[in-house]
């Protein structure tokens, strides 16, 4: 049994990286992003957050979260996403009653400060060209880069080249 520990903080900022099994590329495809998208929708109705960056590659995703003040309950919201997410992906279960469509686990990471939630802000952005899925930022269907232009956190020609800021980070 693993004795890894998560920090809760209620009110908090986090970024996350959850995987999906095996690697396999579910989100390869819009109706599995589409799948995604309503579960994250239907959860936040019921458990309130705000996604402040989000980008869904085809095996793995990273987001940063804000959540309410005085809740710090984000794995409930991250056990309902998946649950959701994987009755539409993948209707088989296995002899332990589970669909393999992600990681048992994911990775989590509390947002110390503004140049902490920028950094890894810059590092979701990036990702799909890190990953050789796009040549630009601006470019990946599934993030939320061209939101960010649009709320002027970014320039549209943002990552013509790796941030040196984020070139010793690796969150996957």
């Amino acid at each position: 049994m693993s004795r890894y520990r998560r920090v809760f903080v209620p009110g908090g900022t986090y970024f996350f990286t959850v995987v999906t099994h095996g690697r396999h590329p579910w989100f390869a495809d819009d109706i599995h992003i589409a799948s995604l998208r309503d579960a994250f929708r239907r959860v936040r109705q019921s458990h309130p957050f705000a996604i402040h960056g989000i980008v869904v590659l085809p095996d793995h995703l990273h987001c940063i979260w804000r959540l309410p003040d005085g809740d710090a309950d984000y794995p409930a919201r991250w056990r309902e996403i998946k649950k959701a997410a994987s009755a539409r992906i993948d209707p088989v279960s296995d002899a332990r009653r589970e669909r393999q469509v992600w990681q048992r686990r994911y990775w989590e990471h509390a947002i110390r400060d503004e140049a902490d939630w920028r950094r890894h802000l810059d590092y979701i952005h990036y990702n799909p060209v890190k990953h050789g899925l796009a040549a630009r930022p601006a470019d990946w269907r599934w993030s939320s880069f061209k939101r960010a232009v649009a709320q002027g956190w970014y320039e549209p020609s943002w990552g013509a080249s790796e941030p040196t800021d984020i070139a010793d980070l690796d969150c996957e």
